[in-house]
């Protein structure tokens, strides 16, 4: 099941509290405090794994919660710290914070990860009270309660081409013969329900990823249909490939109706380097002065000269911005904090125990 988008609250630990102890052995007089410090509270952490695709694994798990620091005890001895709990989510994965709408992260780097939720600091034992005049102190400060957000995941497929079109335009038959992904095909419209991935091989050595996106139809960036789910997917792409059937009798007005959807969605898409391809050749058709190229993924048919020129336009194209675009349908919110980074949850601690 393809999953790109999940609502999650995590909750970091709560730090363990330092305690009131005193040395008390025999024969040894005046031992004074040595009451320990709490342990620090674990922290949530989102991981990029390689080996995921999908958000699946946080369908059903509404709650994240990292572990508790343990109290402190006599000896001086410090608390256990609390287990940090890590989320591995997908390459591309954008973290939103629910309420503000701020984008926290964007993660696209392998292995890359950012704690969004940091554990309380560990309370402090007597034994750090204790001075000249004051050698019996009867005082310990409490663990500090560990960070708690509402986050919303969302996946933007990572894609040198995106294959974009009407329903039925031949998306997913041109990805299933140019690589081996096997996308759901039928003579019927929506029959692709999720974005597919493929690995195009250009050359001996060249390859680029390809996406196939769900059908657009007029009205998506605004919830109708399909496409607008998964517009967001478009997004991460280098090259935009327009398909239009060759059998369409007014290619010009639906290329004009998928360039004002993608523009209404995000206006940076309108600035990619983009290819209009006509499919299903061998079903005839007028030419029109606006193509590219046409193709017949049935017959194979400029097939292979397709992707030789996908391959340039990726080669030439730069990879594009990280996005800081909200995107998706009407009425959700936006990100009113572009500029917000893993800096902004950057913490640590110093060999006492202080901040």
């Amino acid at each position: 099941m393809f999953i790109d988008r999940v609502e999650i609250e995590v909750q970091a630990g709560r730090g363990g509290d330092g305690v009131v102890s005193f040395r008390r052995e025999k024969y040894v007089p005046k031992g004074g405090p040595d009451g320990g410090d709490g342990g620090r509270g674990g922290s949530v952490i989102i991981r990029v794994d390689p080996q995921l695709s999908t958000l699946l694994d946080l369908r059903y798990r509404n709650v994240v919660r990292a572990g508790n620091g343990r109290h402190g005890q006599g000896k001086k001895m410090t608390g256990r710290s609390g287990a940090d709990e890590v989320i591995r989510v997908p390459a591309g994965t954008v973290v939103h914070e629910i309420g503000s709408g701020r984008i926290i992260a964007d993660l696209t780097g392998e292995e890359q990860e950012l704690v969004v939720a940091r554990g309380g600091r560990g309370g402090k034992g007597n034994a750090r009270f204790a001075t000249p005049t004051l050698r019996a102190p009867r005082k310990a400060i409490p663990g500090e309660a560990g960070e708690t957000k509402r986050l919303r995941l969302e996946l933007k497929l990572i894609a040198d081409v995106g294959l974009v079109g009407l329903p039925n335009a031949g998306k997913s038959t041109l990805l299933s013969v140019i690589s081996a992904a096997r996308p759901e095909i039928a003579a019927y419209p929506f029959t692709t329900l999720t974005p597919h991935l493929g690995i195009v091989r250009a050359g001996a050595y060249e390859t680029f990823v390809a996406a196939d996106i769900p059908g657009l139809i007029e009205g998506a960036s605004q919830g109708r249909g399909l496409g607008h789910q998964f517009l967001r997917h478009v997004e991460r792409t280098r090259v935009l490939a327009i398909l239009i059937e060759s059998i369409d009798d007014t290619p010009a007005d639906t290329m004009q109706t998928l360039l004002r959807e993608l523009e209404r969605y995000n206006p940076a898409l309108l600035a990619r380097p983009r290819l209009i391809v006509r499919t299903k050749n061998d079903l005839g058709g007028e030419r029109w002065d606006g193509e590219d190229l046409r193709i017949s993924a049935a017959t194979g048919e400029n097939v292979d000269r397709l992707v030789g020129i996908m391959y340039e336009t990726v080669r030439d194209s730069p990879a594009p911005p990280l996005e800081r675009h909200s995107g998706g349908s009407a009425g959700e919110p936006g990100a009113e904090d572009a500029g917000a980074n893993e800096a902004d949850w950057a913490w640590a601690f110093d060999e006492d125990g202080d901040e």
